[in-house]
């Protein structure tokens, strides 16, 4: 046997299993949040540094937290170092921290971050770019013009291509002594796990990993059946055959498109969500080799699957230690989108009646948006968290919870409040839904935790949008008909209200996270409505993006526009990476408005259809022409138009005009040529079986320069050109990606959207 128990591994594993992710971050205050596999009493040390980093100097800010114990060897901490008097932090500097670990329940001495991250298995894990070997960070410049962004999305750990998240690794490293160069926030903007998609071999792993780091087995619930039984326990439910009971027990959807394979390995216990994420974002568990698939599995077909499945995770693996690293020396804010729960989670009405009027959907909903909740919100809005607040009393459910090995009901129960899931109907066990204004929306308890959020920097705003708990569902019409992705009080309480909080006249760029696009491909656009009226909006995720809900877009566009003249959007979903320029003229104020719409992904989820318009076939053979629309403001509604005409202008709102910005020649840096780091992958599959008999053509750098989008695996890096002249300013994205000609090296796509008008 080739592999060892990952049971037996946990003695020979560091004290932190994941960690330090450094998060919401402020002149204020400093979050980083860290998993153990013991309980600790966490001291987080922020220090000055001097010689452009090289040397720990001051101690400025301290704070203290215990951590929360999710189960009998997993005990979690986002630890927050913040001010008390007028002190701060300040732009310009590099900044150090260190934690002081006392554990709680054994005599073992305190330990620093160095020493909490090592063990005899462990005797050397990267976490810094300078000797002193403590992650540093610096604060976002109050010029624009050095503001470094860096945002992606989309990140399968079982998906083709090289994994791109390292690459911030590389663009850290580079300038990591030059606060005003290196990159000062990241933004992961949807679906940083799949589970729903998840490989044979890691759901074998994330089973028995879970079961161990809970310290109990969950007994998943099931609808009454012939066999009688009336629950199942993760590692009763073998990977690679979970898809009959995903669909017909759980009610999910991501299997029901005639590719069951697609939830054959679908998470459902609340252990095997919280391991996913620890294999996410740290090497620990990839230490000891994955059984193959002989051993495991009963006949040839399925094993050979498993070992084709090993070698994508295998590959995910060897680069896990940069993205570590890069997570521990950047302020790291995300959100969610539907593969963090599961594929078209809360896609549609019918989608909720589905899955939540299930015992084991509601279950797998719970478990997910927990795990989420604890491993990537607890960090970004550390406030909600607080003594008293509802983030604090749902760590308390979650800790009574796993005290209780899933028995304890109302800990459960107190869980799904928290976490926003409306009670079921006692009468027909569906979830209640309440109207709001002219729409169905969840019905959630008003404890429930908020999980948009805004920052605010000194020049800039980024407001982060929850397109998914707030969807607002026609009141009129059938159960798949496509949403608002936010509903009326959300459009308030997400976009309204963080707009009017701040003086615009001390904003320079306004920045909307939405995860999911509000303008696509007009292919897409064209079989999603296709899609729509076959009645198969599963197909093709039709609603989850604002454009099939034309109220809701235009709603959107001039909420937006309320307050701001010009709006930067930052989206992912799509596979693709792409610039979009909305020209918008109001007819009630004669202003005219811009929106530039910058996409970026997938961080590593490669596909055929993506890769094809990476390349010069898609300008050539489908290119993007200019769209335009027409709408009305009140009620809010739009109309897409061939050309805008007088006639059309008169009995308007409103008019807007779309443009595509093509991506400049690819650049290949200097820093970006040598990826001794990277190992390389053996194309094996028929598609690169293919691609080697054109090979005169595909590897063809020419060829793979596409106009625009990236279709490869790719990460997003922003930079502002800014000046007093409104006319002179531009926004910059820069898309990074692997070549697929000769030997792997990185390439800039870069595409750059300026501010002043462009004629039609």
């Amino acid at each position: 046997m080739s592999w060892i128990s990952f049971c037996d591994r946990l003695e020979e594993l560091p004290l932190i299993l994941a960690g330090p992710n450094l998060q919401q971050t402020s002149s204020e205050s400093v979050t980083v949040w860290v998993a153990f596999k013991e309980s600790c009493r966490v001291t987080l040390q922020v220090y000055e540094t001097a010689n452009n980093g090289k040397d720990i100097a001051r101690l400025v800010l301290v704070g203290e937290q215990t951590t929360v114990a999710l189960g009998q060897s997993l005990h979690v901490v986002a630890v927050t170092a913040q001010f008390s008097s007028g002190n701060r932090l300040h732009c310009g500097q590099i900044y150090a921290y260190d934690l002081s670990l006392q554990p709680c329940h054994s005599s073992s001495n305190c330990q620093t971050l160095a020493q909490a991250l090592t063990s005899p298995s462990f005797p050397l894990v990267p976490i810094s770019y300078f000797s002193h070997q403590l992650p540093t960070f610096s604060l976002p410049p109050e010029d624009l013009n050095r503001v470094r962004l860096v945002h992606g999305s989309c990140r399968k750990l079982h998906g083709k291509g090289y994994d791109t998240l390292p690459i911030l690794d590389s663009l850290i490293e580079k300038d990591a002594a030059l606060p005003d160069n290196r990159p000062h926030q990241v933004f992961l903007t949807g679906d940083q796990i799949y589970g729903d998609d998840v490989a044979d071999p890691l759901l074998w792993a994330l089973t028995e990993v879970g079961d161990r780091l809970l310290g109990w087995e969950e007994k998943l619930p099931l609808l009454p059946s012939t066999t009688n039984a009336t629950h199942l326990t993760p590692k009763q439910m073998k990977p690679g055959q979970r898809s009959q009971i995903a669909c017909q027990q759980a009610g999910l959807t991501a299997g029901i498109r005639h590719k069951a394979e697609y939830a054959k390995s679908h998470l459902f216990g609340l252990g095997e969500y919280y391991a996913i994420y620890l294999f996410t974002w740290s090497q620990v568990f990839w230490s000891q080799p994955f059984p193959k698939g002989r051993e495991i599995c009963e006949d040839k077909k399925t094993a050979k699957r498993w070992d084709e499945e090993l070698k994508d995770l295998q590959q995910f693996a060897s680069t896990v230690w940069k993205v570590r690293r890069a997570l521990a020396n950047i302020p790291t804010y995300t959100i969610f989108d539907d593969h963090d729960v599961s594929d078209d989670w809360n896609l549609n009405e019918a989608w909720c009646l589905r899955v939540l009027g299930k015992p084991l959907g509601r279950r797998v909903v719970r478990n997910a948006l927990l795990a989420y909740a604890i491993f990537q919100g607890w960090g970004n809005t550390p406030e909600q968290f607080q003594e008293g607040q509802s983030g604090a009393k749902l760590l308390k459910a979650a800790r009574d919870w796993s005290v209780s090995a899933g028995e304890d009901e109302k800990a459960g129960e107190a869980i799904a409040r928290y976490l926003g899931l409306p009670e079921s109907d006692p009468s027909t066990g569906l979830p209640k839904m309440r109207l709001d204004r002219d729409v169905w929306i969840l019905d959630r308890s008003p404890e429930a935790l908020t999980w948009h959020y805004t920052i605010r920097q000194a020049n800039y705003e980024v407001i982060v949008l929850d397109t998914r708990t707030w969807r607002g569902y026609p009141k009129h019409g059938n159960a798949i008909s496509p949403p608002m992705l936010l509903c009326p009080s959300a459009f308030e309480r997400q976009l309204r209200s963080p707009l009017q909080e701040t003086d615009k006249s001390k904003i320079e760029a306004t920045l909307v996270i939405a995860p999911t696009n509000i303008f696509s491909l007009k292919a897409i656009d064209w079989i999603q409505k296709w899609q729509l009226k076959q009645g198969k909006v599963f197909n093709s995720d039709v609603g989850d993006g604002w454009n099939i809900n034309h109220a809701a877009k235009a709603e959107l566009l001039a909420t937006l526009f309320e307050k701001r003249d010009r709006i930067i959007v930052l989206s992912g979903d799509i596979h693709y990476s792409a610039a979009i320029r909305l020209d918008y003229w109001s007819h009630l104020t004669n202003k005219s408005h811009l929106l530039i719409q910058l996409t970026t992904s997938a961080l590593k989820n490669s596909e055929l259809m993506t890769q094809l318009i990476h390349t010069k076939l898609k300008s050539f053979l489908f290119p993007e022409r200019k769209r335009y629309w027409i709408g009305s403001i009140d009620p809010p509604d739009e109309k897409e138009v061939k050309k805008l005409e007088d006639e059309d202008r008169s009995l308007s709102d409103w008019e807007c005009r779309l443009q595509w910005i093509h991506r400049q020649p690819l650049q290949l840096p200097q820093w970006g040529k040598n990826l001794s780091w990277l190992k390389e992958q053996k194309r094996s599959t028929l598609w690169h079986w293919l691609l080697n008999l054109v090979q005169w053509l595909w590897q063809n750098r020419w060829f793979q320069d596409g106009k625009e989008v990236v279709g490869l695996n790719n990460l997003g890096y922003i930079q502002f050109i800014w000046s007093d002249n409104p006319s002179d300013r531009a926004v910059i994205q820069d898309n990074y990606w692997y070549t697929s000609w000769g030997r792997p090296r990185i390439a800039l796509s870069r595409f750059k959207v300026l501010f002043k008008e462009i004629g039609d």
